[in-house]
């Protein structure tokens, strides 16, 4: 009696890495859109680089091909390795008559038409089945396949099991629920490289925790560790100048906070008779506020915030107001710094024409309330933990085949295993938060929940950031003019990949999975009074969005990162902590006074060890819009990374070029060397 049967020739490939073979057994299943093949072993060894060849045979109807089904099993005797599969292949061999299960004479005819199955995942036996789809990334309204909606959706249930929320500081973003390292899996972990890093002339401070004796002995501790950064040994030569403070704040490592002011703070007690003779040409406070010359640093957010206690002694933060002035010369210098935010006769305001002791200090003041608004809120909190609430957002609510997934986890993934790490050493007990910086364990939950609350959406993205802040037309804001450049890249690098899947913006909106994805990161990420929008309308909203995530976890950590040690090496120019109080009274302080305020011995070796590791970039870094996913050499997909990457070749020359003719270069945002996500 005459049976059919399909007959397909299978090709399994192995990614060629090192590590990526494995002694498991493989079982793979064909499923199609009305049936499914029994498992299989491939019974070839899985080595790197190597194609498995199998014959899989359907005694009943598949129908179309839909996907393929893997599944490791481990081998007695063998050690449990984890192997990455690169893409199944599968090719159907035309149906023939069969008797009693024998080949028809002629044997099976190739069809030309190969189905592709990309993987490009490591897969381990306790992961259970992974199911490959062949077909491009699509929308969840374009899938055809009843049976791909479902496994669609079955993708994501499985996810928000794997992955939920956790919270780590009550009023700000939520992180993802962990309890080891182990949870995140091959897929979602990494390996970061250092390069050789050189502490040996710090690491033997670390048990000294007397205070430093004088400048002096600073200095020669800075002429070992220091020597070899020119941007350091700059900012020691001129660390206590007004122009160079006024140049820190638009390129130092917190270009984020200076903002343009046409009011003054009601509690900033400075009058427009005390301001005059700061004021070139004979100008007014008045007519500089209405020119647009005036602008301000108010550290309100560390306002009664607990200070640490560091080697048994109290540390003392402020909250200090800093009023700037655009000169004639286009340097921006400060004119008055109030060190509290509330006003009396026990907060001086500090001016230029006070002794030059009370003055540098007023300044060394604000250099440490920076720190610790630096670390907590423009590094920590807008870029590594806004990369993790997208990420676990991302794992959740978008399922592999969505473009915007594939799309944005090259620059998020990261940060779920990083951020892992500093929660469970640098923010913890006896890590440098708790051991060194003045705003210590007690503090960093109170500054992150009042410094989430005070972030807006517009602040996250960079064309209305530096609009509103009046930056983006100062002279010499090397920051704002790199931001802006890049954003405008990765901007049309988004909206060119947006608009291959959405044609209109209907479909923007009846895109459920996006709109649950922009859900949960409204419930699990700032407060609804941030700005962030509650759905998408448009595809522009999306594509703004979407560019702000990118900019956010690449070249906005590559600003606040890569830069910090170089403006802490100097420790008076960066201090992470302050052993006495304020002054509250001006005339108070000599010169040898001044070191007597600034961290210990042992707290500055502990941050600045802290931060040579992290300013390192990995020796295996990618740089930004450099992709190792199989996803982005697709014909579309390869023609915009193409684009974006010569767009973004051509600003690195022009940074280079730039610097060239600089004293003090600004190459931190230069893209060759902005990392593609947050890894360090």
């Amino acid at each position: 009696m005459m049976a059919s049967c399909q007959e397909f020739e299978v090709t399994v490939h192995t990614s060629p890495g090192p590590t990526c073979g494995t002694f498991n057994c493989l079982w793979l299943s064909l499923i199609g859109s009305e049936g499914e093949t029994p498992p299989i072993s491939i019974n070839d060894h899985l080595l790197p680089g190597s194609m498995c060849l199998a014959r899989v045979q359907a005694n009943s109807p598949l129908g179309r091909l839909v996907l393929v089904r893997l599944r490791l099993e481990a081998r007695t005797g063998f050690p449990n390795l984890d192997w990455h599969c690169s893409r199944v292949e599968v090719c159907r061999l035309a149906d023939r008559g069969t008797e009693e299960g024998g080949r028809g004479a002629a044997g099976p005819e190739r069809d030309p038409d190969v189905q592709v199955f990309l993987c490009d995942q490591w897969l381990r036996p306790a992961d259970g089945d992974m199911e490959l789809r062949s077909g491009k990334l699509c929308l969840l309204k374009d899938e055809t396949e009843e049976k791909l909606k479902q496994q669609r959706l079955g993708l994501l249930q499985h996810q928000q099991k794997l992955f939920g929320w956790r919270e780590f500081v009550n009023g700000a973003p939520q992180c993802v629920d962990l309890k080891s390292l182990s949870e995140l899996g091959p897929n979602l972990s990494y390996t970061h490289k250092s390069p050789a890093i050189n502490l040996h002339y710090l690491k033997g401070f670390v048990s000294r925790v007397q205070a430093w004796t004088s400048f002096t002995e600073l200095e020669t501790v800075f002429a070992h560790s220091g020597h070899q950064n020119i941007t350091a040994r700059f900012i020691k030569a001129h660390w206590t100048e007004d122009w160079y403070f006024g140049y820190q704040c638009l390129n130092g490592c917190n270009p984020l906070l200076l903002r343009q002011t046409h009011l003054l703070p009601p509690n900033l007690s400075v009058t427009s008779d005390i301001l005059r003779p700061f004021l070139s040409g004979g100008s007014s406070l008045e007519q500089e506020l209405e020119r647009g010359n005036i602008y301000l640093l108010d550290y309100e957010v560390l306002d009664s915030v607990p200070a640490n206690v560091i080697n048994e002694k109290q540390t003392y933060l402020s909250a200090p107001l800093c009023l700037l002035h655009l000169n004639q010369q286009r340097q921006l210098v400060p004119i008055a710094i109030q060190l509290q935010q509330t006003p009396g006769p026990h907060n001086p305001v500090f001016l230029p024409s006070d002794p030059g002791c009370d003055w540098l200090l007023a300044k060394i003041w604000v250099h440490s309330a920076d720190f610790q608004c630096h670390q907590l809120v423009s590094h920590y909190l807008r870029t590594h933990m806004l990369g993790e609430l997208c990420c676990v957002a991302t794992l959740r609510q978008l399922p592999g085949p969505h473009p915007l997934h594939q799309l944005l986890m090259p620059h998020v993934r990261t940060s779920l295993q990083i951020n892992f790490q500093a929660r469970a050493t640098l923010l913890a007990a006896d890590g440098v938060f708790d051991k060194a910086a003045g705003s210590g364990l007690e503090a960093l939950p109170v500054l992150l929940s009042r410094a989430s609350k005070r972030i807006h959406y517009r602040s996250l993205c960079v064309p209305e950031d530096l609009m509103d802040r009046g930056v983006d037309k100062l002279p010499h804001s090397y920051y704002a003019q790199d931001a802006l450049r890049v954003w405008d890249a990765l901007h049309r690098f988004v909206v060119s990949w947006v608009d291959l899947y959405y044609s209109a913006d209907d479909e923007v909106q009846q895109d459920s999975e996006l709109q649950h994805w922009i859900t949960d990161i409204n419930t699990h990420g700032f407060s609804q009074h941030t700005g962030f929008p509650p759905s998408f309308n448009t595809k522009a909203e999306v594509s703004k969005f979407v560019t702000m995530i990118i900019f956010s976890c690449s070249a906005l950590h590559a600003a606040v990162n890569f830069s910090q040690l170089d403006f802490a090496l100097w420790m008076p120019n960066c201090p992470a902590s302050m052993l006495r109080p304020p002054p509250q009274v001006k005339g108070s302080v000599k010169e040898d006074d001044i070191i007597s305020f600034l961290p210990d011995v042992n707290t500055t070796c502990r941050v600045l060890m802290a931060l040579t590791m992290l300013s390192q970039p990995s020796v295996n870094f990618l740089p930004l819009c450099h992709y190792k996913e199989a996803v982005f050499r697709d014909g579309a997909h390869r023609r915009l990374v193409e684009a974006v990457q010569a767009e973004l070749k051509a600003i690195s020359d022009d940074i280079t070029e730039r610097n060239s003719q600089l004293e003090v270069p600004y190459p931190y945002l230069c893209p060759e060397r902005i990392e593609n996500s947050v890894a360090i």
